[in-house]
């Protein structure tokens, strides 16, 4: 199974499954010489990890990082990290019943046809659980981004249904379970929660990332472009169905008059609808992406699907699983992007033999 790995220079890899003994991953090109602590990683892990709150999944999971490799008195060797977390909460026994069936909305079935054989425990491979190490590797980088660049990668919940968060404080974004930086909307998103939990259903949710003090030069055309590869990244988060950058869609409704950031000479860029990145490459400017998740398909309404014989059957998934996957979505699209800026930055520096 390739296609586990991201970057080039900055390479993350990982392994494990949703009920397996361990997830865990290897990162390679780190720059030795940076100071790491296991609470700098488990800080992040801690802001992702399942049932800390009545509006997540209840699996009990506390995402305990071990270090393997590539760091020697909480300095990074420049070798490759080696980092896992056992899995200690699984209960595999609720999955028995959908052995053979293929949930809608699931990667059930794509695997099945793919491999011919599938972990049908939490989906194996396809479960959102794989995100951990993504958030532990994410950490590695936010960490030298932010001490040799001043980089700074923040993510909040921007909307969930029809309920539109603004960005009043990202001071609020810790202070609350939905990382929503408008404390005005926090009753109104509980209510819905709690409504949409009542009936067994779930909802989406978009969340923003804005990337701070990014460097002019970022991004390889032609296909390396950095809108393509932080497109790349998001998109491979599980239940991500979209992703914005700047204006995003809504380019589709202006002129060419409205969209195209003006300069002077006094000033520099006027306005940011292109979200920081020009011609894929970084301008200097914040770089704004919006990502956009599924409802999740676990839910105990049932559902027309399909068994392993093609026939036709009712499902209903039990289980615990998230009524918004999106909640918990923060961490991991900063993780995302801490990896794609600390590859590219990387790769700035070889090419362009810069700092």
């Amino acid at each position: 199974m390739s296609g586990n790995s991201i970057g080039k220079i900055f390479t993350v890899t990982t392994f494990g499954e949703s009920h397996g003994d361990s997830i865990g991953c290897i990162i390679d090109g780190t720059p030795p010489g940076l100071k790491i602590y296991k609470s700098d990683i488990q800080n992040e892990l801690n802001r992702r990890r399942p049932g800390q709150s009545k509006y997540t999944t209840q699996r009990r999971e506390l995402d305990k990082i071990k270090i393997l490799s590539g760091i020697f008195k909480n300095i990074t060797t420049g070798t490759s990290i080696g980092l896992i977390i056992k899995n200690t909460d699984q209960r595999s026994q609720d999955y028995k019943d959908i052995k053979k069936i293929f949930r809608p909305g699931h990667a059930d079935y794509t695997y099945q046809k793919k491999y011919g054989i599938r972990d049908y425990r939490g989906g194996g491979r396809a479960s959102a659980r794989e995100t951990a190490m993504r958030v532990a590797a994410g950490a590695i980088a936010k960490k030298y981004l932010k001490k040799n660049y001043g980089i700074i990668i923040q993510g909040y919940l921007s909307q969930i249904g029809n309920i539109k968060c603004s960005l009043k404080s990202f001071n609020e974004i810790e202070k609350n379970n939905f990382f929503c930086p408008d404390k005005e909307k926090i009753h109104e998103i509980d209510k819905l929660i709690r409504t949409i939990k009542k009936k067994g259903d779930s909802i989406g949710a978009k969340i923003t990332t804005i990337i701070k003090n990014v460097p002019i030069g970022l991004g390889e055309p032609v296909f390396d472009k950095l809108n393509a590869e932080i497109a790349h990244a998001i998109m491979s988060i599980n239940a991500v169905k979209g992703v914005e950058i700047g204006d995003g869609f809504s380019v589709v409704n202006k002129l060419g008059s409205q969209h195209r950031d003006e300069m002077t000479s006094s000033k520099g860029y006027l306005s940011n609808r292109d979200g920081g990145i020009i011609g894929g490459i970084s301008n200097g400017q914040n770089i704004i992406v919006n990502s956009a998740f599924k409802p999740t398909s676990s839910i105990r309404i049932p559902a027309k699907g399909i068994n392993e014989n093609n026939e036709s059957i009712t499902v209903i998934t039990k289980g615990r699983h998230d009524p918004c996957v999106g909640i918990r979505a923060v961490p991991i699209t900063e993780a995302m992007m801490a990896i794609v800026i600390m590859d590219h930055i990387l790769r700035f520096k070889a090419q362009c033999l810069k700092k």
